[in-house]
């Protein structure tokens, strides 16, 4: 390597002199700019180094050290002049809120030249490097142990808030490309300076993330609406709109609450820190960054993201599967019963003293399905049964079940109403227009019978493993020999019910007929409805 010019030995951080100010102005400016004297010194060296060997992909990050060195030289210069402690105009949380931010490029960057070299094998680089880190931290050492009030008497520099205790570590490990996350995640940087973003958009590019920048929280917040992110990485003081403020509106918001939001800082405020975690932020880290700690405190973030994200997933799915289970509980039982079950009733029995209950068959199926497959019988089953499944919900029926190619269907359960009888009665003409248009053009006639009966019934469940809801009672027996002792194509009804519906339907007498079980019995065609 080219023999270095010598760097100057670093000045101690010692008792500063109280006797007069602008001797103890003077020793904070010259204590100050060693350290960064040290990073501008090294830097140089290595970038000749760099140009002599052509590694010229190291020069563009080391010219943007020089860079932020020199910037700290100036701000030094300017924030802490004599005619700004003379105009008592030194206000120290925004003195180290600046220089925090050319420091933080210059840890940065070093660490990115770091990782380069180590993946270059120009492991004789490595030295010098870790000198510009130590001298950044050294620095980060001085601003807070210098830059306090006491050291200010006199001057009207409000009290820093209280802030973390910054413990001092060796220089990190460095992490090659190959140390990749073992999930990559898509994370949106929001930082006012460009060199942060580039900073951060280069290390977390390198180790697999999905990095979007963004620098204001305006732009920010239209990145989120648009966009799926995983992480936000929010810098606290920003012009237009501060981060606290972006942090509000993204906690505010139904699609953004639940995503995870690390607020950077260049001011270790206890306030703002406490202020940005109740408002809902994840972490905080302050400026520079620890890459081992950044790294870290990503990592939870994204894995406590991923975490709820399945919960989500697996909340959806038994949400759906519990849609699914509710739905094959209402193909069975009644919504009023299936609940009255949810909520713990294990033996439900009802009396109801007034309802009308149909019965109907299809006449003429069984030959039919004699000459058809078994799977087209089934399906014109299917779609005929599918067909009064409609018809009986348009008119607020219950139907209890189905046998072979018979139906059965109530009105007036599990819910009490008046109009049981006449919404039977509309159901059973609709179910004969269904049969009559379905199988037109059978060369085997088709037709329905049906038997209809009202009166009392007891209705409850019965099963512990397979539920199934059924009717008792004389008026179901009746009903079930109305249709058995009726005629294809006709609607036949017990005294009870035409009663119930002589003065809206019209009805042929059939007389009184011998019914097996009940003696003779008077019943009735019901015809249609009266104009």
């Amino acid at each position: 390597m080219k023999q270095r010019r010598s760097a100057k030995p670093k000045a101690a951080a010692g008792t500063l002199p109280r006797e007069h100010a602008p001797d103890r102005l003077a020793q904070i400016r010259h204590d100050l700019r060693t350290p960064v004297v040290h990073v501008l010194g090294y830097s140089e060296l290595l970038q000749e180094v760099a140009e002599e060997r052509g590694l010229n992909q190291f020069i563009p990050d080391l010219k943007k050290i020089q860079i932020a060195g020199k910037n700290l030289v100036n701000l030094i210069n300017e924030l802490l002049s004599p005619a700004r402690v003379e105009a008592k105009d030194i206000d120290l949380r925004h003195i180290h809120s600046e220089l925090r931010t050319p420091l933080n490029h210059i840890t940065g960057y070093c660490e990115i030249v770091q990782e380069l070299a180590e993946e270059t094998k120009q492991t004789d680089l490595l030295p010098d490097l870790q000198k510009i880190h130590l001298a950044s931290r050294n620095f980060l050492t001085l601003i807070e142990t210098l830059l306090v009030p006491a050291n200010f008497a006199g001057t009207a520099a409000p009290k820093p808030a209280a802030h973390f205790e910054r413990q001092q570590v060796a220089p990190a490990p460095r992490r090659t490309r190959d140390a990749t996350p073992r999930e990559r995640g898509a994370i949106l940087v929001v930082d006012d300076d460009e060199g942060n973003r580039d900073v951060l958009n280069r290390r977390l590019s390198r180790q697999g993330y999905d990095v979007t920048l963004a620098e204001n929280g305006p732009q920010a917040l239209r990145l989120l609406r648009k966009g799926k992110f995983d992480l936000v990485l929010l810098d606290l003081i920003m012009p237009v709109m501060d981060g606290d403020q972006v942090l509000a509106k993204v906690k505010s918001d139904p699609k953004l609450r639940h995503l995870p939001v690390i607020m950077l800082s260049a001011v270790d405020e206890l306030d703002s820190v406490v202020r940005c975690i109740l408002m809902g932020a994840e972490d905080f880290l302050s400026k520079p960054y620890n890459p081992v700690l950044l790294q870290a405190r990503i990592g939870a973030c994204l894995e406590r993201q991923r975490l709820r994200e399945q919960e989500q997933a697996h909340l959806q799915q038994i949400q759906t599967e519990q849609a699914k289970s509710e739905g094959l509980l209402l193909n069975i039982l009644p919504k009023a019963i299936a609940d009255r079950l949810k909520l713990g009733e294990s033996t439900i029995v009802d009396s109801l003293p007034e309802v009308t209950v149909l019965f109907a068959d299809l006449v003429g199926f069984t030959e039919l399905a004699a000459r058809i497959s078994s799977e087209e019988m089934v399906r014109l089953l299917d779609d005929i049964f599918s067909t009064f499944d409609r018809l009986a919900q348009a008119q607020g029926l219950e139907k209890i079940k189905t046998i072979g190619d018979a139906y059965m269907v109530v009105g007036g359960l599990p819910l009490p109403r008046a109009d049981h009888a006449v919404a039977i009665a509309e159901l059973a003409l609709n179910m004969q227009t269904a049969v009559r248009e379905f199988f037109v053009g059978y060369k085997t006639p088709i037709r329905i019978r049906i038997g209809i009966n009202s009166g009392p019934v007891v209705a409850g469940i019965i099963g512990k493993h397979k539920f199934a809801y059924d009717l008792w009672g004389d008026t179901v027996n009746i009903a079930s020999r109305m249709e058995s002792h009726g005629q294809p194509g006709r609607i036949q009804v017990s005294e009870a019910t035409y009663a119930r519906l002589r003065d809206k339907y019209q009805f042929a007498d059939r007389g009184r007929i011998e019914i097996k079980g009940k003696g003779v019995m008077a019943t009735y065609f019901l015809e249609g409805r009266k104009r």
